[in-house]
């Protein structure tokens, strides 16, 4: 009898429809509320997407997993509620999760402690505590959606239990680093330790969630710079790490993240859906994927709630030249403008890295940029490009293009420009920085924008910084650091930002998720961060509460 190996997953969720993803340990038929679809087969791993149709706007569906006609989801002895699909409701409140950085380890010490007690110490999986109190709660009152910014699982800081699988595994000649997955084989490993949990495993088969990648799902500081991406792609084990990523990411994040309209003209899909095996065109796609800029879109949308989510790929989709450097390229930008327009009361783009950091850090890469496009002439240059790679400077302000494209943007969209009125808000969510913060951003009068525009962060889900990390985050937020950064900038000649932008709450670290809740035309933003407990009973404590609309 087939058995589940991963999933069910909730993905995609509209007002009537939902998409459910499974991984199968055999080809079979996955049928769920009456819909049936054939797993599709990609190097010795069965996968389906199952398409939902006829839900109720506003419901809450129970659901269960058959494989060739047998129950095998959820199983008897489950101590969770029956996983359900929540469509939402025009005119209902809902509520969204956003986070990102995930280490997939056990929820026990040493694992559950703190670094201070034991470098192998992540502290409490802030998730794992939000689905435990879930748990506890009524499911009218669960979330809608969890967006995943980046991070997902980590390729270069693996789970126990697949540096385990790649010592039994991996050949000993393998050129690839030792407690690093090497190709796809080894991803979906790391898939299957990062989601198998029992309590994971439940909260992705009741919430939806949408996801995008950042560096760590592929490798830390991926696509920072063309001198960086030279530099790998001239190591032994490169190609076949990414292409792995790109695969499985495809496999086991990007799909779900479409509509049921965008998967049946999506026309590599529907070949995976019908090949005998479709390892070699995944693998041809995601070779170019990683070789072309336009090779692949990875942004994509979703109407939630009469309200308008764009998901910004700010990692694969670069455009590296020096000079010319762009976060996303023409052809990506052109698609994120087109979905900026509508009628909406709400505009969230979320985007792995932050548009906007404190100011002491944004002055520091905007100028870092200008330097290595040769502002303070050559040597600088040289010595810029060694900083941006050892301080991980390659967030928006690092590519002075696309953050200026984006400011235009939201002063097109806060005005009114984009849509017959300006939308309450506009909210930029991000992750990846391993801190929380919400941000207020001014624009110039004449600008005429009306919405109210903020940057919200939240990270790590589980995988804290440690105290020398930390006072150097808090010594880039200070007022002196912005004055200094910011002389910099200028006399490297780096355009004025246009705008401004304040803390609203000072950031916060430790493990943390983020809740943005909207009802109409009013919304807030809640951090909760998970505390010292019983890995069994996880805590959560709220940090900080704002209304932004």
């Amino acid at each position: 009898m087939p058995l589940l190996r991963l999933g069910p997953a909730l993905r995609y969720v509209g007002e009537t429809e939902a998409t459910i993803w499974v991984e199968t340990d055999q080809p079979c038929e996955v049928e769920i509320l009456g819909r049936k679809a054939r797993t599709w087969h990609v190097e010795g791993h069965h996968y389906a997407l199952v398409y939902i149709e006829g839900l109720e706007p506003g419901a809450t569906t129970p659901y269960q997993v058959a494989l060739d006609g047998e129950v095998v989801w959820p199983q008897p002895t489950a101590l969770f509620p029956r996983p359900v699909i929540r469509t939402p409701k025009g005119g209902e409140r809902i509520r969204m999760l956003f986070g990102s950085c995930r280490v997939a380890a056990p929820h026990a010490p040493p694992y559950s402690l703190g670094k201070d007690k034991d470098e192998r110490g992540r502290g409490i999986d802030a998730l794992y505590a939000y689905a435990r109190r879930m748990v506890e709660q009524d499911p009218e009152t669960w979330p809608h959606i969890l967006v995943w910014l980046g991070d997902q699982v980590y390729a270069d800081e693996v789970s126990p239990g697949t540096e385990e699988f790649i010592k039994e595994n991996r050949d000993g000649n393998s050129d690839a680093p030792d407690g690093q997955v090497a190709n796809f084989e080894e991803y979906t490993q790391l898939y299957y330790d990062s989601w198998t949990d029992e309590t994971v495993r439940w909260l992705l088969s009741t919430v939806s969630s949408a996801m995008i990648f950042d560096d760590h799902d592929v490798h830390d500081d991926w696509n920072t710079s063309q001198e960086w991406l030279d530099e790998y792609r001239q190591k032994p084990w490169w190609d076949e790490r990414i292409v792995g990523g790109l695969m499985s990411y495809w496999i086991y994040q990007h799909i779900g993240n479409l509509s049921p309209r965008e998967l049946q003209d999506d026309e590599l899909f529907q070949s995976v859906c019908d090949a005998e095996d479709a390892g070699p065109m995944l693998r041809e796609f995601a070779h170019k994927a990683d070789r072309e800029v336009s090779g692949a879109r990875w942004s994509y949308c979703r109407e939630i709630g009469q309200s308008k989510l764009i998901v910004m790929d700010s990692r694969a989709g670069r455009v590296l030249d020096p000079g010319e450097r762009q976060m996303v390229d023409d052809g990506e930008w052109d698609y994120i403008q087109t979905e900026a327009e509508g009628d909406y009361n709400h505009l969230f783009l979320a985007t792995s890295l932050p548009y906007l950091l404190a100011p002491g850090m944004q002055n520091l890469e905007a100028w870092n940029e200008a330097v290595c496009n040769g502002a303070w002439g050559k040597r600088w240059a040289e010595w810029g490009e060694k900083i941006r790679q050892e301080l991980d400077l390659e967030h928006w302000g690092a590519f002075q293009k696309s953050f200026h494209r984006v400011r235009r943007l939201i002063e097109e969209v806060g005005a009114g420009e984009k849509g017959p009125r300006p939308p309450a808000s506009v909210v930029f969510l991000s992750g990846d920085v391993h801190h929380a913060y919400l941000s207020e951003v001014a624009f110039k009068r004449d600008r005429g924008v009306e919405s109210a525009v903020y940057q919200a962060c939240c990270s790590p889900f589980r995988n804290p910084l440690d105290a020398r990390e930390r006072r150097a985050i808090k010594a880039m937020a200070t007022t002196p650091a912005g004055w200094l950064t910011g002389a910099m900038a200028r006399r490297a000649g780096v355009r004025d930002p246009e705008m401004r932008w304040r803390f609203v709450q000072d950031p916060t670290f430790d493990n943390q998720v983020a809740t943005l809740e909207w009802k109409g035309r009013e919304a807030s933003v809640t951090i909760e961060k998970a505390v010292p407990s019983d890995p069994a009973r996880p805590d959560l404590e709220k940090v900080f509460e704002h209304r932004i609309a």
